[in-house]
């Protein structure tokens, strides 16, 4: 994944704590102009970042301390457990590799075992709606879900604070989606972003 170097200048810390942004619940996907994160292969390589997209995930990643995902997303991020160490990564690379090593993350999975964990990662074999309103609660930052199936209860319970959209302008026509079915919430757009590859970046927090 290529990725510019104009990202390597992330704060020391590595992640910010600023009081607004503790205890967020925040669902992110990137996804196709007709609403779909993979097509009905399973593909998603339509959806690589550009240099200038990563760059975004980047700053967006700087914020969030614990990252929820289920078993597809967590074997295929492991990759970024080891890779900064390659001297084939550009420097944005090794940053978002630091990133990544650095946050929590609590992996929902019924066929993963605990030798399956990289370090302190979590196992969690049934996260239920509950479960995930107390880690945003005892959490420090953004608390991110990633993957529409791992998100789905807790955003039909409306329990997500925060929708970040990748819009990539392609139509694939079918796959997954990257909300569930019937779900109805009142959201307001609070920042907007158009790259140069056309893709945009929505941000949406819900309303009371």
């Amino acid at each position: 994944m290529a990725a510019s170097a104009s990202a390597a200048t992330a704060p020391a810390s590595l992640r910010h704590k600023e009081d607004d942004v503790m205890g967020i619940l925040s669902y992110t996907a990137v996804m196709s102009l007709d609403g779909y994160i993979a097509d009905t292969d399973g593909d998603f390589q339509w959806a690589t970042p550009s240099p200038e997209i990563f760059d975004a995930h980047l700053q967006r990643m700087s914020e969030v301390s614990t990252e929820i995902m289920g078993r597809k997303t967590y074997e295929l991020m492991h990759f970024w457990d080891t890779y900064p160490d390659s001297d084939e990564a550009t420097p944005a690379e090794k940053v978002f590799g630091r990133l990544w090593q650095h946050i929590d993350k609590i992996v929902a999975s019924s066929t993963l075992s605990p030798t399956d964990m990289v370090a302190d990662d979590e196992l969690v074999p049934d996260l239920d709606v509950e479960r995930v309103q107390r880690i945003g609660q005892e959490a420090e930052g953004v608390v991110e879900i990633f993957g529409p199936t791992t998100a789905a209860d807790a955003i039909r319970a409306g329990l997500i604070e925060r929708f970040e959209f990748f819009i990539v302008p392609i139509i694939i026509g079918g796959g997954l989606k990257a909300l569930p079915e019937g779900v109805r919430l009142g959201v307001v757009l609070v920042e907007q972003r158009t790259f140069e590859n056309g893709t945009v970046y929505l941000r949406y927090e819900r309303t009371a």
